[in-house]
């Protein structure tokens, strides 16, 4: 008993401690510094929860902004034992696990960039607007990405592409500090205010 019941209060501590103590103190820290982050980045319409900053939506009409493609499957409904694409799908993050040399790639890549290249002639293509992220679940694309499909969303709403331009430009988040991480847009944050127009 001398060796045992030293090692069982240890073990009793060290779970207190460990366990309870300091996962509650970092609960509460983080609530009380960053509530919003803590709580996962939601975003609210009329008191509504519609998405979170930190996970891509899957846009698809004319009217709005695309975020990056997505890997990301889900199951079958006709056969659970089987995925399909399912865009976005935040309970099955994860990228194509396509390599460089990989025809799958190649092939995706161009289908993309053909529709892309129909949509606005004559202009690059950003990559981010042909490739899909590592997690699937980008929210962000860069000011690029954007700006490429200003002329496609002014058209479809019928606004002034100078209008449109302006609010993307408005809505680049710069590198952190001036130094880290890149110059990216918020999908979600971009469309919003789109909507937020007073002509849509």
């Amino acid at each position: 008993m001398k060796h045992i019941r030293p090692a069982i209060v240890m073990i009793l501590m060290m779970t207190v401690l460990t366990g309870l103590a300091y996962p509650l103190a970092i609960t509460g820290i983080a609530q009380l510094v960053f509530p919003w982050q803590a709580n996962g980045s939601l975003i609210r319409r009329d008191g509504t929860v519609i998405g979170s900053a930190l996970i891509g939506q899957n846009f698809s009409t004319n009217r709005y902004f695309h975020g990056r493609p997505s890997a990301t499957t889900g199951p079958d409904p006709k056969d659970p034992s089987k995925t399909v694409a399912a865009p976005y799908n935040a309970a099955n993050s994860g990228g194509s696990n396509l390599g460089p040399t990989s025809k799958d790639l190649v092939q995706h890549v161009q289908v993309r960039a053909a529709a892309l290249a129909a949509q606005n002639p004559g202009t690059p293509i950003p990559v981010d607007l042909v490739t899909s992220s590592a997690s699937g679940l980008d929210p962000d694309i860069t000011p690029a990405g954007a700006l490429f499909q200003v002329p496609r969303v002014a058209k479809a709403r019928g606004l002034p592409q100078g209008e449109v331009r302006r609010l993307v430009e408005a809505r680049i988040t710069p590198r952190l500090f001036g130094v880290i991480g890149e110059p990216h847009v918020n999908v979600l944050k971009l469309n919003l205010a789109l909507d937020a127009l007073p002509r849509h």
